[in-house]
């Protein structure tokens, strides 16, 4: 009995977690487009999260196209099918295995450090300080920071893609005897827009969803280190999810529309 309670109990906060996050977002699209903009804040966070978050995107992305292009080459091979190998890649890469691996990755550098840092900002009353003053903290913090995360993640993907393109014809050239030259022709030709464009539509989605939970959860932290703690881990794990989510629906429409 105790526990059927319990998990009626869990259910209902996740539930009422759902809604008040959704007025979250209702009240950032409110906020966005009223005065003042904060133009300089907004340059400093696009600044700092695309470049701390560089390296480990490239990084990311060259072992990707090598670990794929390595496990894929000796089943293709097999099949006598290698020549396909910078199609496949190239498509598997760019419209979903690139988007989400990267979105994911920049959760847990982007969307915790979100949540740490306006959470450290809510327990030392940081934030309570700048509504007394007369300043709007949610315009300031939380705007800004959404905005730079749903208008860099796209570029962290394509600079993750191209990356990941570029393991895979090291791969290539090395296995395969395939020049660089030959193995971007192949990628050239078999990319079609199709491929592209629901694949940027989505990354926006991504950075916003990463920003959008980033922010929730550190504006709203609870008193104490441990609501830090709470706010940084919940932040990375609900973002996860709702990556996922973004992901299925953005499939399943592109499905509807690009007939993939």
């Amino acid at each position: 009995m105790t526990n059927s309670a319990e998990i009626l109990n869990n259910i209902k906060l996740f539930f009422i977690e759902i809604g008040e996050l959704s007025f979250f977002a209702k009240r950032f699209f409110v906020e966005v487009f009223s005065s003042p903009f904060e133009f300089k804040e907004l340059l400093r966070q696009s600044y700092n999260m695309a470049n701390k978050s560089l390296i480990l995107v490239g990084v990311t992305g060259f072992i990707l196209g090598l670990v794929f292009t390595l496990q894929s080459r000796p089943t293709l091979m097999e099949f006598g099918a290698a020549s396909w190998m910078p199609s496949m890649v190239s498509i598997s890469i760019v419209r979903e295995i690139g988007p989400v691996i990267i979105a994911l990755i920049c959760t847990g550098k982007i969307s915790s450090g979100i949540g740490a840092e306006l959470g450290s900002m809510r327990v030392t009353e940081q934030i309570d300080a700048m509504e007394v003053s007369g300043t709007n903290p949610f315009k300031y913090l939380v705007v800004t920071r959404i905005l730079a995360a749903t208008l860099m993640l796209p570029l962290l993907i394509i600079f993750g893609d191209v990356i990941a393109l570029f393991g895979s014809a090291l791969v290539e050239n090395l296995k395969g005897n395939v020049s660089f030259l030959l193995y971007f022709n192949k990628v050239f030709d078999a990319i079609k827009f199709s491929d592209i464009i629901p694949a940027t539509i989505k990354s926006f989605f991504f950075g916003f969803a990463i920003g959008l939970v980033g922010c929730f959860k550190g504006y709203y932290c609870k008193k104490g280190t441990v609501g830090v703690g709470e706010a940084s881990n919940s932040a990375v794990v609900y973002t996860s999810m709702l990556l996922f989510i973004i992901d299925f629906i953005a499939v399943f429409i592109s499905d509807i529309f690009f007939e993939i």
